[in-house]
């Protein structure tokens, strides 16, 4: 079984350590537990390996979060990989600060890059893991807060919730969704 993860954010020291690149995170983590690195390749930077019998190619879109959806499309196509065994990972404002949700399927919620895959690939029906990075933000401070880097408290948290969000990656890719969301929803 093939799965392709994609860890959304923006390419650019300057969107290194915020928010907004929670996605890159998660997946850098990841491939840094399998021991595995990320090579520039057609519009994402890429990575595979293989855990309990999955083969499971991470993504990091180049093409900035507004245009992610290119680079999810190109790689579902060359891969090979359905739709229903692509997981979306990516920063929730709905979310409180480290809370991890997975689902299925759902709305945009108004974030750019889910809108951008959606319009690519004209459905909703695809697995996504929000990572809640909180709403401390004043109204119409919505863009600066995300591209924002993290508090000092929540940099002490950041180890934590990133492990809790990879062994749910895992779980995704072994499990199944429903059951991973059952076991840590």
């Amino acid at each position: 079984m093939k799965f392709l993860i994609v860890g959304l954010g923006n390419i650019g020291s300057e969107y290194e350590l915020t928010r907004h690149n929670i996605g890159f995170l998660v997946l850098d983590k990841l491939a840094g537990d399998q021991e595995v690195d990320f090579s520039i390749d057609k519009l994402a930077y890429k990575s595979s390996f293989r855990f309990k019998g999955r083969n499971i190619h991470l993504i990091k879109p180049t093409t900035y979060m507004n245009l992610s959806g290119k680079a999810v499309n190109y790689w579902q196509q060359q891969l090979k990989v359905p739709v229903k065994q692509t997981l979306i990972v990516t920063d929730d404002v709905a979310l409180p600060f480290g809370n991890l949700r997975m689902r299925a399927k759902g709305s945009n919620a108004g974030h750019n890059g889910l809108k951008h895959i959606e319009a690519t690939l004209n459905t909703t029906l695809y697995p996504r893991l929000r990572f809640g990075i909180g709403n401390n933000y004043h109204k119409g401070q919505q863009v600066d807060y995300v591209l924002s880097r993290f508090s000092q408290e929540e940099f002490k948290q950041l180890p934590a919730c990133i492990d809790h969000a990879v062994e749910m990656i895992l779980g995704f890719c072994t499990l199944g969704i429903e059951r991973t969301m059952n076991r840590y929803n």
